[in-house]
């Protein structure tokens, strides 16, 4: 049970028979005492940590008892009768944000890292939460602030000694400033598969292996295999991790022409499958002659990401197989073969389809969306400068996207401005 607030102590300690006195940042063996009798109930660790060096920079204090669900509920029914209130969800890490200690990005990871499926998901998470993003975008909000503070001293003291900033001289520093967000924006591929994963379709004819690849992929018997075309006759999916990334495999029903109605609904659902699919797998049968189907089909996906994968290797023919299978991916379901270079190159089209460094980068829609405004504001700016439009209305294109960078490290006040107003220009003179 965690208490936050000044009274932490107040409320905690009449519970505990505690040898001592808490100390900051210090575990302390204590008893759970009986409210009745007063006789020791459980044995518990409680850790105390002293404002503001916290993580809701208030006082905290965290008992550690055996698990029990009614010491706890007894833990939490005394601390509410003693003044405590329940916490709402997410209520220590919104304490820390909104007392400073952490920025929106910082709060939004620490839910990533709580949801992490994968070492390397979590891995991400701590270095957003150590800040990452954060101070990838401080440099760039501050050289916009400095922009906008030049702009604002040559209309403030307009009368003073103080030059009119070039529009050359302008339009510089927005480059600069646009040019690192540009590549922030471009991370965000990366960092929404890393979150949330991606989906991958198997496609191909009847009979090609895809439901024998699909169980090698997610090493279970998930899909049914027999020698009969049409077998698969609805979506099967299974969600494994290739490299820390969470994929969702969809093994699909053969594309053919069928009067079959069960099928064709399974064809149908297939052809959805592919349509939506971050990435496509496209099986062929090694042990046969290329079809005009099977060129059909890699044709469709050529502007996809897709990898061609010649199953039945430990079958395969002299078969002559269209030039767009050259560098096709050999496999053998039956005997494991490739299975790992397939992986590997899985990953690879997934990383390499992707921007961006994983120290700092965007996750989600709502970042992704602020840069991309910030972005959009500082394109108004260029323009303004272009078409000479006053600096008044040109300030109100760059605070625009001062805001939207804002909503992701905290708010930029105008007292900030305003001293760096004065540290930078000699204005008592």
């Amino acid at each position: 049970m965690r208490l936050s607030g000044p009274r932490a102590q107040e409320i905690a300690l009449p519970q505990l028979s505690l040898r001592g006195s808490l100390e900051h940042a210090r575990a302390k063996f204590a008893e759970v005492l009986d409210p009745e009798t007063q006789q020791k109930l459980d044995e518990a660790v409680v850790t105390y940590f002293a404002a503001p060096n916290s993580y809701t920079s208030e006082d905290i204090v965290e008992i550690a008892a055996h698990g029990s669900p009614v010491i706890l509920d007894l833990l939490v029914r005394q601390s509410l009768a003693r003044g405590a209130r329940l916490a709402h969800p997410g209520e220590f890490t919104e304490r820390a944000f909104l007392s400073g200690r952490i920025d929106l990005t910082q709060a939004e990871a620490v839910r990533d890292l709580i949801e992490s499926q994968t070492l390397y998901q979590a891995r991400v998470a701590a270095q957003q939460l150590g800040g990452a993003l954060s101070r990838r975008i401080q440099p760039v909000k501050q050289t916009l602030v400095e922009l906008i503070a030049v702009l604002e001293a040559g209309i403030d003291f307009a009368e003073d000694d103080i030059d009119v900033t070039p529009d050359a001289q302008i339009i510089t520093r927005i480059i600069a400033i646009e040019k690192p967000l540009a590549e922030l924006a471009q991370s965000f591929e990366q960092g929404r598969i890393i979150h949330s994963g991606l989906a991958l379709a198997i496609v191909g004819r009847p009979n090609v292996g895809k439901s024998s690849l699909f169980n090698r992929l997610v090493e279970r018997e998930r899909a049914i295999v027999t020698p009969i075309a049409g077998t698969t006759r609805d979506l099967v999916t299974e969600t494994v991790a290739i490299g820390g990334i969470p994929i969702k495999f969809v093994d699909t029903a053969g594309l053919r022409d069928s009067d079959d109605t069960v099928e064709s609904i399974g064809i149908q659902k297939s052809r959805e499958a592919l349509a939506d699919a971050d990435l496509v797998l496209v099986v062929l049968d090694a042990s046969a002659q290329a079809s005009a189907e099977d060129a059909s089909l890699i044709a469709s996906v050529a502007d996809r990401r897709a990898i061609v994968v010649r199953n039945k290797s430990d079958l395969a023919s002299n078969a002559v197989t269209p030039e767009s299978t050259a560098a096709a991916v050999p496999t053998s379901a039956l005997t494991g073969d490739g299975i790992e270079n397939l992986r590997h190159a899985i990953l690879q089209l997934i990383r390499g389809s992707s921007a961006g460094s994983e120290d700092g980068m965007l996750t989600n829609l709502r970042q992704q969306q602020a840069v991309a405004a910030a972005l959009e504001g500082l394109t108004a700016a260029r323009k303004a400068v272009d078409n000479k439009i006053p600096h008044e209305m040109l300030l109100l294109d760059l605070y625009a996207a001062l805001r939207q960078l804002d909503a992701l490290t905290g708010e930029t006040t105008p007292d900030d401005v305003l001293n760096l107003i004065f540290s930078t220009f000699c204005i008592g003179k």
